[in-house]
């Protein structure tokens, strides 16, 4: 079975930047949309990016449109976020997600980040802005 595997997250002062990898454990396997998913302690998962592979739209949630970035890199399969000008409510575990099917859905809000399911997620990265 195909695993999502996320790096790049660690601690960072306010104002800082990290970026965060995602790529999957099987070379062969292509997804056509990938998001990248937050959910901070006693809250519930948020969609925070998401992007089309083969069309390149992508989608931000309204509290990180202009400080995220996410793009792809089809020669590695990888997917990034690049977060800058982090800030403490940025902080949770960061997870990235990924799905055979297209990006239905031109938004990222609670839940919901182009697609309202998708078929494999990671294990999660921890992001920590103090």
């Amino acid at each position: 079975d195909v695993q999502l595997v996320e790096s790049g997250g660690g601690s960072v002062q306010a104002g800082g930047s990290l970026r965060l990898s995602c790529a999957p454990s099987r070379s062969t396997y292509s997804s056509e949309c990938m998001a990248w998913f937050r959910q901070a302690p006693g809250k519930e998962r948020e969609g925070v990016a998401v992007i089309s592979v083969g069309g390149g739209s992508t989608y931000y949630a309204d509290s990180v449109k202009g400080r995220f970035t996410i793009s792809q890199d089809n020669a590695k399969n990888t997917v990034y976020l690049q977060m800058n000008s982090l800030e403490p409510q940025d902080t949770a575990m960061y997870y990235c997600a990924a799905d055979l099917g297209s990006c239905m859905v031109d938004y990222c809000s609670t839940k919901t980040c182009g697609r309202y399911t998708f078929d494999y997620w990671g294990q999660g990265t921890q992001v920590t802005v103090s």
